[in-house]
């Protein structure tokens, strides 16, 4: 059938990155006898017409061909082929099958319906393939049964036979796992799907990881009848599941090598040419977060979601994968770990120590994502510090003061990632490797993103930033470039000492009309305030700026560092009809009473449609007119705070502001911490960690 592939017109279809007439040579070179033109097919075939998961007419078009390759033995890669028609048809049965889509070029698109359909129309293929002799062939067609195949009756016959002729821990909780996915996908294989898993939970001849299994699905099909013994009982299991770890002498030395949890890389692929290092940092982070090292893993992640808002519940379990003596269940758990605090509110302490004991030196491969997880649980990671800190320090001590730097790719992720989560919490005991990292220019863009929260450090740190920034290249800006950064973390420092450096970064971006990097710059310059004032020369010109968002950022450091409100809030008054009037607005308000003539502005401002502009002209509208503005500014917060939560940090600082004045939100804001859910969780812990904080001061000060 791949002869037949010239008889469509697959230019008259795109795929993610324009026409699709290069979708048949992919079809033809997944069957080249070249392994790596198979790979590059494949890669090629994922990343534009099942881009991210997108199903286009051209991937529909593509099906029948796909199935003639997992057809024919000849095929070389048929489990790929097999994996990549399970993705397109699982894709196609995530979106709502009455809905009309549109494809890349605009044009009206019902695809994913038209995917769906030709996969249950073939659904008899995967009864075949889950009897295939290629395991991974097996794989993807058991969870095909579960997906495509609409007689309820014939899918779970095939089921309880894969059962026991399955011999890998993977294969056998698919099976399980689709035994459910069956019942919730179709209601007459509900009672006869979650009677089988209750036999199978009961049985205790079969093999606890498939009790554990059927006792987590079964709970998936049935969450509203979870009780108090589930996690009890799913603990119990996971222990008799795991693997008694078979050690040897020498043990130790090699995990330090290699990394010491099973199925994982000693060492990350070779850098892409000419890509910035920041780039290849975040393509390899998102292969390393892809990874399953346990084959209870997706089944325990399933019953966290399961358990949802059940913390305590859920931080028993993960107390028990943290301490496991298995390294590939302790390793996947701590992404749970993060995720579950990321998530939701409470005290945390006693999972932060467990991922801070995650720390061992003999395996920096997990030292590394247990570090990881607590950079980006700030501050909630406090409790450990301690246990950074002796982790850093002690790999300077055994490793040398350029640890930082060694070229053993493990040991540095797991150096830098301590150092880094130690620094955003303050603590000076990171600044030995940050100063190496700055000295010998190895991944300072890394140490970049800490420095600026060790003030107490500025005199150590300030003379190296400004060096670096005086040779930064001020033409370019993006990703590639450590200006952006430097800027930052001077303006964090806080010493005037870096002010002149600064304002010549402003001329110099501004010769090359790189006006991004010129108005970081001139933000920098208005945190220093008055003790900035030798920039006024180069400020005041841009004032003018043709660039709204350099004239923002102009006007903004003009006031901070001469004060002088009758020059500056004309200026401001006419930038609040620009994109930049969220910005205005919010130095308007810094200004304070002497901006009166924007009051009339300000109020019109509150009548349009975009919470975000109501939020910020509310909050000037108080810090100008006071107590005359309560009762409006207070109704305008609370209306945009329930229409878009995004918006409860800015909101709550205004009220936090406004003192018994904000007496009317009190409710609102006793509330907001009676949630156990956090607010925004996407905008990190940190935000909501100070949502928290200033909805107390609130309550106390109200109280």
């Amino acid at each position: 059938m791949i002869n037949e592939l010239e008889a469509i017109d697959w230019s008259s279809m795109s795929h993610a990155y324009g026409p699709a007439d290069d979708v048949p040579v992919w079809l033809r070179e997944m069957v080249s006898t070249d392994p790596e033109a198979r790979e590059t097919a494949f890669r090629n075939f994922y990343g534009a017409a099942h881009h991210q998961g997108d199903v286009y007419p051209c991937t529909v078009a593509s099906l029948p061909f796909l199935f003639a390759l997992a057809e024919d033995p000849a095929t070389p890669d048929r489990a790929s082929v097999v994996a990549l028609l399970l993705s397109i048809g699982r894709a196609s049965s995530e979106h709502d099958i009455d809905a009309v889509y549109f494809s890349p070029d605009g044009t009206e698109s019902r695809a994913h319906a038209d995917a769906v359909a030709q996969m249950r129309e073939r659904a008899d293929v995967f009864v075949r393939y889950a009897a295939d002799p290629d395991r991974l062939v097996r794989r993807a067609a058991i969870e095909g049964l579960g997906l495509f195949l609409d007689d309820a009756d014939r899918a779970l016959e095939v089921l309880r036979g894969r059962l026991p002729a399955e011999h890998e821990a993977v294969e056998r909780l698919l099976v399980v796992r689709t035994a459910a996915d069956l019942a919730l996908r179709l209601p007459a294989a509900h009672a006869a799907a979650t009677a089988w898993l209750d036999a199978l939970a009961g049985e205790t001849t079969s093999p606890p990881d498939i009790r554990l299994a059927a006792l987590v699905h079964r709970a998936r099909c049935t969450p509203q009848d979870i009780g108090s013994d589930i996690v009890p009982q799913a603990i119990e299991l996971l222990r008799q599941a795991t693997p008694t770890p078979q050690r040897a002498p020498g043990d130790d030395a090699r995990g330090a090598r290699a990394g010491g949890c099973a199925s994982t890389s000693a060492s990350p692929p070779p850098a892409a040419q000419n890509v910035p290092p920041q780039i290849a940092a975040a393509f390899e982070d998102l292969e390393r977060h892809n990874r399953v090292h346990a084959p209870t893993t997706s089944l325990l992640s399933a019953f966290h979601e399961v358990l949802d808002d059940r913390v305590p519940e859920r931080t028993a379990l993960l107390t028990e994968q943290l301490r496991s003596s298995d390294p590939a269940t302790r390793y996947d758990a701590i992404r749970m770990t993060q995720d579950l605090i990321q998530a939701w509110r409470g005290d945390h302490t006693s999972l932060v120590l467990l991922l801070a004991a995650c720390l061992l030196p003999g395996d920096p491969y997990t030292a590394a994502a247990a570090a990881e997880a607590l950079r980006s649980l700030t501050p909630v990671s406090e409790p450990a510090r301690e246990a950074l800190a002796s982790y850093v320090v002690r790999h300077r001590t055994v490793h040398g003061p350029n640890v930082w730097a060694t070229p053993q790719p493990l040991l540095r992720r797991a150096h830098q990632e301590a150092v880094l989560a130690l620094a955003r919490l303050g603590d000076l005991r990171a600044l030995p490797s940050l100063l190496t990292a700055l000295d010998d220019d190895a991944d300072a863009w890394r140490a970049l993103q800490v420095v600026g929260h060790l003030r107490p450090a500025a005199g150590e740190l300030v003379p190296r930033l400004t060096r670096r920034l005086a040779d930064a290249d001020l033409s370019q800006e993006g990703f590639g470039t450590s200006a952006d950064a430097l800027i930052s973390a001077l303006a964090a420092l806080r010493d005037p000492v870096a002010v002149p450096r600064i304002t010549n970064a402003v001329t110099a971006a501004v010769r090359h009309k790189n006006w991004r990097t010129a108005a970081s710059a001139l933000d920098a310059l208005a945190s220093f305030g008055a003790a900035a004032a030798s920039a006024l020369e180069v400020v005041r010109p841009l004032v003018d700026a043709e660039d709204i968002g350099l004239r923002t950022a102009a006007t903004a450091a003009l006031w901070e560092l001469e004060r002088s409100p009758e020059t500056v809030v004309p200026k401001l008054y006419d930038l609040l009809d620009s994109y930049q009037n969220h910005a205005a607005a919010g130095v308007l308000g810094r200004i304070g009473p002497p901006a009166a003539m924007v009051l009339p502005r300000l109020r019109t401002m509150l009548t349009v449609d975009y919470e975000w502009t109501r939020v910020h002209a509310a909050a000037a509208l108080w810090d100008i007119g006071g107590a005359a503005e309560a009762p409006t500014v207070v109704q305008t917060l609370l209306g945009a705070w329930e229409r878009n939560k995004a918006t409860s940090n800015h909101v709550v600082a205004c009220l936090n502001r406004m003192g018994p004045a904000a007496a009317p939100a009190l409710s609102r804001v006793l509330a907001e911490l009676a949630l156990s859910r956090r607010s925004g969780r996407f905008r990190g812990t940190a935000n909501d960690e100070e949502l928290q904080a200033t909805c107390r001061a609130i309550v106390t000060r109200l109280a």
